[in-house]
């Protein structure tokens, strides 16, 4: 079906719009385990157990770490330890046509990210695609919520007066685009492979492909 006014995109960041696997994920992962033998006084082994469970329970190892950490952890202190800028941005990894792609798609742009602030802000410039987008949405805009959780959504939603109808999640995680659907979202998929999911409207092997897939999709209503 033809959609038949913009909608308004909602992006992530990592390995959607950047390959983050390549530098930047093993750059954050070593960062926080830094941070956890240093602040948790625990070995590597468990700091990388501990890293790891969390992000798979929660969404997000910070929200793991508050949890069972409240009074060692502070949340703004652990995501500038996660994110070191300097070595972030030594290497950047853009998508396939990230820069054309985003240029032809209707509509405006939010990047809605479970990253840092800063750490957003960085690959957004670093990417050179900061004229894109008209607002970044990360961690800590949602009082450290993060996608999957409902909150995360809520919050976006509430900071940029949007309904869920008027939206597109762009995402490679199918946890994230299950929830965006349940909310009543249309759902673009980013992955290697050809199968799909019940909760996503568009399946993409790369984020080239967007500009033409995007007129596909069913109508987006009360587009503002």
């Amino acid at each position: 079906m033809h959609a038949s006014r913009a909608p308004v995109w909602l992006f992530d960041l990592d390995n959607t719009l950047h390959n983050a696997s390549r530098h930047a994920f093993p750059v954050i992962d070593a960062a926080m385990n830094r941070y956890m033998e240093d602040t948790l006084g625990v070995d590597a082994d468990t700091a990388t157990a501990l890293r790891t469970d969390y992000w798979r329970r929660y969404g997000a190892t910070l929200l793991g770490l508050l949890r069972h950490y409240p009074h060692a952890i502070k949340p703004h202190d652990f995501l500038a330890a996660a994110h070191p800028l300097a070595d972030l941005t030594a290497q950047l990894h853009p998508m396939p046509g990230l820069r054309r792609t985003l240029a032809r798609l209707p509509g405006r742009k939010i990047l809605f990210t479970n990253g840092a602030r800063l750490y957003a802000e960085a690959m957004v410039r670093g990417l050179g695609i900061e004229r894109e987008f008209i607002g970044i949405h990360a961690i800590e805009h949602g009082r450290f919520s993060p996608k999957p959780q409902p909150a995360a959504f809520r919050h976006i939603l509430r900071k940029y007066r949007l309904q869920p109808a008027q939206c597109i999640l762009v995402e490679d995680s199918l946890d994230n685009l299950r929830m965006a659907r349940r909310l009543g979202m249309k759902t673009v998929w980013l992955r290697p492979h050809r199968r799909g999911h019940a909760s996503v409207d568009v399946l993409l092997k790369r984020l080239d492909g967007l500009a033409e897939r995007w007129r596909g999709m069913s109508s987006v209503s009360s587009v503002v």
